[in-house]
């Protein structure tokens, strides 16, 4: 299998953006805009890194940003929130994001999910 999907089965394929949460497969909520263009993860507003980790548990962070004017991630992909830290948030289920998808953008000095809304 190669990282970017091209040899990836259709089981694997469809698979792509769901995680098994108490014996169901999920899907993952999708970053649908990034409004970061300094990340590498990051163009036209579309983050392409497979995941994204969302929060250090005080403060809803993108842990996922990496600065840099190279750009990485799979061009064929959306991001999905793979986790997420922020207990305080009224769509965190167990470390796991529920929101129907997010944003990512500027709060403040911080690259934060502005889904994020405190319980």
């Amino acid at each position: 299998m190669i990282a970017g999907g091209q040899d990836w089965n259709p089981i694997e394929r469809e698979l792509v953006g769901k995680y098994l949460f108490r014996g169901t497969i999920m899907d993952m909520p999708k970053v649908a805009r990034c409004e970061v263009s300094q990340c590498a993860y990051n163009k036209d507003n579309i983050c392409h890194a497979l995941a994204i980790t969302v929060g250090d548990s005080r403060e809803p962070h993108c842990d996922t940003f990496f600065g840099s004017m190279s750009k990485g991630g799979d061009p064929n992909a959306t991001a999905g929130v793979g986790a997420c830290k922020m207990t305080s948030c009224r769509f965190n289920s167990m470390l796991e994001c529920g929101a129907p998808s997010v944003a990512v953008g500027y709060q403040g000095e911080g690259i934060d999910c502005l889904t994020y809304a405190q319980l």
